[in-house]
């Protein structure tokens, strides 16, 4: 039998909530009371039944069959073996497709599944021309298939030099965790069918320079993708840390803050406006986080304000790069003693990113996490566009905002039932209230005073699934 402890923080959390439901009873008399604000995360949410039953179908067995598939390739470095059948890099992509085009097999044929290349040379890490493969596998939606969510790991392994691409390199954790999760989210989630599509990516070259992920994103903006958000995964199965701590039930999501894409006009009115702490990645990092108290058993999640671990960097950010939201999901408690290690013992001390180091049933986790926030975002509406606030001077906040359009002017939201207000104090590190108004684009809160709160729009379904939210401004754009 599987076991965890329970979290603490979703304790911690309910207390809070208990609190300031309590806090609130006793402003009934206020214009707060009047805008129906209700102190809970996203208040009036509708369960939804297909992501508890998609949480619970996904297996640790299967998770840990792959990650050992993939650690039995000894070594899956950028410059390794291509032509073995049964070591290297070009083994353990050839493998990858094949388990992509199984998981299609049994949808009838519903991924389009191929592999992506691109020759680099020149680079400090890639000095030789070597060409970049990684292995994409796409569930197209059935009423919106041109915008896009995705889940990501990364294929490669390395050791202590960067460059020794012959050594043993299990790459247990990092990453054929990630990896063996898109798989798994693969075969949850093609049993089933999305409004919008979901990419699975297996990426490479992400220790030689992110060398796979930014050509999967040039890709994507040079198709036009509607690209809503990228669920980077690098490590997701550790649970022991180097600082001693052992816990199988928080993880962590890195967000960035300001657009690495914002001009210097979007700047001075964000100077003005607010939204350092509410970009697209972020506000995908609080759906996220708020898809893991929802769905997934015995999982907090802790938002991270900063686009990676410090000084470090992942596959998520060449997406963030060219302005797509993007996140890095991956465990809280990192043992460095098994990442990037020659394989040896000193002093006592194991070092190597080795299957021994991996906990299957976390990993599981995680991806569930994953899979519930894809098909969540997939099967709500378009996120709403152009949303703008306004309110200086006034008693009442009003929000405006566009629904969005295809090219060719056919609604890409027939599925959806109107719009939900979120706001939060402007400290508060998740939304606190919010208001459905319905199929309208534009409303208003009255009583509720502009400068005291951060706001934000989500597109409603007709069954209730909800698009994250929305921030006014350029600087909360989730794109058209």
């Amino acid at each position: 039998m599987r076991k965890s402890t329970y979290s603490l923080g979703k304790i911690n959390k309910a207390i809070a909530c208990s609190l300031l439901v309590f806090s609130c009873s006793l402003l009934v008399d206020s214009g707060v009371a009047h805008a129906q604000q209700t102190p809970t995360n996203m208040v009036s949410y509708t369960d939804q039944e297909l992501l508890h039953e998609i949480a619970k179908d996904v297996s640790a067995d299967r998770i840990e069959q792959d990650i050992r598939t993939l650690v039995g390739f000894g070594t899956r470095h950028t410059l390794s073996e291509t032509e073995s059948e049964t070591r290297g890099i070009g083994a353990a992509r050839r493998w990858i497709k094949e388990e992509f085009e199984k998981i299609s097999a049994e949808c009838g044929g519903c991924l389009e599944v191929f592999f992506q290349a691109k020759v680099i040379s020149g680079e400090r890490r890639i000095p030789d021309s070597t060409e970049v493969v990684s292995v994409i596998a796409i569930q197209k939606g059935t009423t919106d298939s041109n915008r896009y969510v995705m889940m990501s790991g990364d294929i490669d392994s390395r050791v202590s030099d960067v460059m020794d691409s012959t050594s043993d390199s299990p790459g247990a954790n990092d990453n054929a965790s990630g990896v063996a999760g898109t798989l798994e989210a693969a075969r949850v989630l093609s049993k089933h069918k999305f409004e919008g599509s979901i990419v699975y990516a297996a990426l490479a070259g992400e220790e030689q320079g992110l060398f796979g992920g930014q050509i999967l994103a040039e890709y994507a903006k040079a198709n036009n993708w509607r690209l809503k958000a990228v669920l980077n995964n690098d490590m997701i199965g550790n649970i022991e840390g180097i600082n001693g701590v052992i816990n199988n039930t928080t993880a962590r999501i890195f967000a960035e803050g300001t657009r690495n894409t914002e001009t210097a006009d979007e700047a001075t009115y964000r100077r003005f406006t607010g939204g350092e702490v509410d970009s697209p990645s972020r506000n995908l990092a609080r759906y996220i986080d708020f898809m893991a108290d929802r769905y997934i058993e015995n999982l907090d999640t802790m938002v991270v304000y900063r686009l990676d671990r410090f000084r470090r960097g992942g596959h998520h950010r060449p997406f963030n790069d060219l302005g797509f939201p993007g996140v890095r999901i991956m465990e809280t408690n990192e043992h460095y003693d098994r990442q990037h290690q020659d394989l040896r013992t000193e002093n006592g001390i194991v070092y190597g990113d080795t299957i021994e180091g991996v906990n299957f049933d976390y990993a599981a986790k995680l991806t569930a996490l994953n899979a519930v926030s894809l098909a969540g975002m997939a099967n709500a509406p378009n996120p709403p566009a152009d949303v703008s606030i306004s309110g200086a001077v006034q008693a009442s906040t009003t929000l405006s905002w566009k629904p969005h359009a295809d090219a060719d002017t056919t609604p890409s939201n027939p599925h959806l039932k109107g719009y939900k207000i979120y706001w939060r104090l402007t400290d508060a590190p998740q939304w606190q209230y919010s208001k459905y108004v319905g199929n309208v684009t534009t409303a208003t809160l009255e009583n509720v005073v502009i400068d005291n709160y951060f706001f934000g729009v989500a597109s409603v379904s007709e069954d209730g699934f909800e698009s994250p939210v929305v921030f006014p401004g350029a600087a909360g754009a989730f794109g058209e």
